[in-house]
């Protein structure tokens, strides 16, 4: 690769060629392990800060009727920034390889507390953990990559970052091997029959017949030594599989619920469900703080639950505007399950929480405080006659296949309790329905009572 007569030391892989050639806004990238993406993104980050005529037809792609002034107020001082699911882990892997990239242009400057290269035209590539979302809020952005984005808080492209390409027309990459039937692996299926996109899906088996030499030398060895791997006990096949061949069923070692998940893909419970109208639905609640707030509509049919939607609160909702989401919705309700803590008293109001769901109509049933090793155990037996509805409740599948134990390197084990992260509240609500699943009932419903002057419900009480 060349700028300006000054020689970059990247070759690309020949399925990175065409996609460094395409000059559409989005692109989705399924590619299996040691495929070079990250070799990829840094690349086609820097040929776009420091590459006008290439940027400038990648504007005029998508704005043909614009004047070349506005063409050129977009480029001005370029931003592009790759996050991967941590900031550590943004470090480790790619801050030395960004500035290998970097090195060979005259005038650069590295910002080693910020993981920054800026260019002597002031474009800049800065590398970012999606650990901490809220501090993504800001600059406007002309490009965008998500590295292993099977690993990213859902939220963060959506809520965030999205906004921050917007004012310069920014491209955005998602990328990573997937981990089961991932927000990744959904990006990819949305994305594959899309004109707007470029989409690739690539496993070892074609790399093998399309890569050459050294490439082809690494990738061999690479999966003789996972092979060994395989027969010492330290890999598993579903992992191979995953990692390898990018298999969407593959369960992910350390994680609660894959196994369970890919049972229910492989029975085809997870597929629209709709609501019944004939049956009451019952809200289960985790009481996190705004975004954090998790909520699950069930209905029982037999021995079987539906799952038919979940719900996350905004950043500024409490319980009084969750219960309002709700009471707007065509459901008949059932019961309302909260855990435990729904009876703590709310310094702000010196009222329970409790007390003020019941003041708007909401009278919550408390969920048994169980361990919450018990409660998985619950939700594991639960999930063999679960049916979910595989769009309504997107958001929660994601973070339920990501829901895991940590890895403990120091003493090669993985620990006994769940890591704390976006994952977190979705699991927590599942665990409460599990425990609260024998309440969940079907009685009769009493005359419709009215909530306000413009909001009507129908309550199902336990008799």
């Amino acid at each position: 690769m060349e700028r300006q007569g000054i020689e970059i030391p990247y070759c690309p892989r020949n399925w990175a060629r065409p996609v460094h050639a395409n000059l559409r806004r989005w692109i989705a990238l399924v590619l299996h392990r040691r495929a070079g993406k990250t070799t990829f993104e840094l690349n086609h980050h820097q040929r776009a800060a420091l590459n006008d005529p290439w940027e400038a037809r990648r504007l005029r792609s998508l704005l043909p009727q614009s004047s070349e002034r506005h063409i050129r107020r977009l480029m001005l001082k370029r931003i592009y920034w790759h996050v991967m699911p941590s900031y550590k882990q943004a470090k480790l892997v790619a801050w030395e390889m960004l500035k290998d990239i970097a090195r060979p242009i005259p005038g650069h400057k590295f910002n080693e507390s910020e993981l920054l290269v800026i260019y002597p035209n002031d474009h800049r590539i800065q590398l970012i953990g999606a650990d901490n979302p809220d501090s993504l809020r800001g600059p406007g952005l002309s490009g965008l990559s998500l590295d292993e984005f099977s690993q990213h808080p859902p939220k963060v492209f959506g809520e965030i970052l999205s906004k921050a390409l917007a004012d310069h027309l920014g491209y955005c990459i998602w990328s990573g091997t997937i981990k089961g039937q991932d927000q990744l692996y959904h990006i990819y299926e949305a994305a594959k029959d899309d004109p707007d996109w470029y989409a690739l899906w690539q496993d070892i088996d074609v790399s093998l017949t399309s890569e050459t030499g050294a490439t082809i030398t690494a990738l061999t060895r690479a999966m003789a030594d996972d092979r060994k791997l395989i027969a010492n006990g330290v890999m598993s096949q579903e992992e191979y599989d995953q990692e390898w061949y990018l298999s969407p069923l593959a369960a992910v070692r350390g994680t609660y619920y894959a196994k369970q998940i890919a049972e229910a893909h492989r029975e085809k419970r997870v597929r629209p469900v709709p609501y019944d109208p004939a049956l009451p639905v019952h809200d289960v609640w985790d009481l996190g703080a705004g975004a954090n707030m998790a909520i699950g509509l069930f209905q029982r049919v037999g021995r079987n639950v539906q799952m038919i939607e979940y719900l996350e609160g905004k950043e500024s909702d409490g319980i009084p505007q969750m219960i309002a989401t709700l009471q707007r919705k065509p459901y008949v309700y059932g019961k309302h399950f909260a855990p435990h803590d729904i009876k703590a008293t709310d310094l702000s109001t010196g009222k329970t929480r409790w007390e003020t769901a019941k003041a708007l109509g909401w009278e919550f049933t408390v969920v048994k405080d169980l361990a919450v090793v018990d409660g998985i155990n619950a939700g594991r037996l639960m999930f063999a006659r679960l049916w979910v509805d595989e769009t309504a409740c997107a958001p929660w599948l994601t973070a339920m296949a990501h829901y895991r134990r940590p890895w403990l390197q120091k003493h090669g084990i993985f620990g006994d309790h769940p890591v704390h992260d976006f994952s977190s509240h979705p699991a927590d609500m599942y665990r409460y329905a599990a425990v609260a699943e024998e309440l969940m009932t079907n009685e009769v419903a009493p005359p419709i009572t009215d909530l306000g002057p413009t909001v009507r419900s129908r309550s199902w009480q336990g008799r």
